[in-house]
């Protein structure tokens, strides 16, 4: 059980890093005129520099080098999964549908259920698909009223359920620099041709529009990997219900940095929509705190049992 001065800490490395990913909507507007996918090319191979610098100062080459071809293949996977999320990502923020994105991270837990019943064969309980009812009845309820399906919204919580999966599928021996730094790695090459095929035809940014916005450019590397450590401190050392609940910092903070900040309009029917969202992941979140708790006591259960089955039979003449 992890100590209290154990759980402060994973507590502010968690807010730390959900509150980071919660503000990079406040980050890429400061990019511009960088399109979206020169942004995401800088953001790969920024990235992947980060990681190596980070590799070769711990000194954690050896686990580049354990992974096997089936793990390295999947890496592949998901490294194509979060470059299309990181791109729809900045294309909503860059086009004002912030909020569109906010709802992306806050449906994104229904999807991981429903790909937890497709893929894995994992039984549903009723509070799940009462959650997930709620999920798809929000979604029909902005599109009706919107007069569009929230398609970045969609995008964002699919490519990131399935990079979930893929994550799960790779096992949690696999530390997440390693992990980044093989996606990257992968998508590297394509990133940098991009953007000196930019350069060639006179449409790059890169030191274009002065010191700042190279230097902000260049900071896409850390923006990624400095959240991604702090979450995986946070893992280390939080339970994984705690680490459930902190989730929803980010699309939060996201959906207030919409409406407050950049004044994106919230019709009624948003408000619905999020309404009915909102309630999901209450229902989801209770449900998976009473599991949760439900499991634990069922492993001391457990526990007591065996030490009395082995103290009776010590006893025993």
């Amino acid at each position: 059980m992890p100590s209290p001065t154990t759980s402060r800490t994973g507590l502010a490395l968690g807010l730390g890093a959900y509150g980071l990913w919660g503000l990079l909507p406040v980050y890429f507007p400061l990019l511009e005129p960088a399109s979206p996918l020169e942004i995401i090319a800088h953001r790969v191979v920024w990235s992947l520099v980060v990681c190596a610098l980070l590799l070769a100062v711990t000194r954690a080459w050896r686990t580049v080098r354990a992974l096997d071809r089936r793990s390295l293949g999947l890496l592949a996977l998901a490294g194509v999964l979060v470059a299309g999320n990181w791109t729809t990502y900045v294309v909503g923020v860059l086009s004002g549908r912030t909020v569109d994105a906010a709802l992306g991270y806050y449906i994104n837990p229904l999807v991981t259920v429903t790909l937890a019943v497709f893929v894995l064969r994992e039984r549903m309980r009723p509070a799940q698909w009462v959650a997930l009812g709620l999920g798809t009845a929000a979604v029909v309820v902005i599109t009706a009223g919107v007069g569009e399906l929230p398609w970045i919204a969609l995008t964002l919580a699919v490519t990131f359920g399935l990079y979930g999966l893929i994550k799960n599928r790779v096992g949690r021996s696999v530390p997440a620099v390693t992990s980044l730094a093989v996606e990257t790695a992968f998508l590297t090459p394509l990133a940098l041709a991009y953007l000196l095929w930019l350069g060639a035809v006179g449409q790059g940014t890169w030191g274009e529009h002065g010191t700042a916005h190279t230097v902000a450019l260049a900071s896409a590397g850390l923006v990624t990997a400095v959240p991604l450590l702090l979450f995986g401190g946070a893992a280390r050392r939080l339970p994984l219900s705690v680490i459930g609940l902190l989730q929803y910092v980010a699309p939060t903070l996201q959906f207030g940095i919409g409406v407050l900040v950049f004044g994106e309009a919230m019709p009624a029917a948003r408000w619905w929509g999020f309404g009915l969202v909102w309630l999901a992941v209450v229902v989801l979140t209770v449900d998976g705190l009473r599991h949760g708790r439900l499991q634990r006591i069922a492993r001391r259960q457990v526990a007591v049992d065996g030490q009395t089955a082995s103290t009776v039979a010590t006893d025993r003449p």
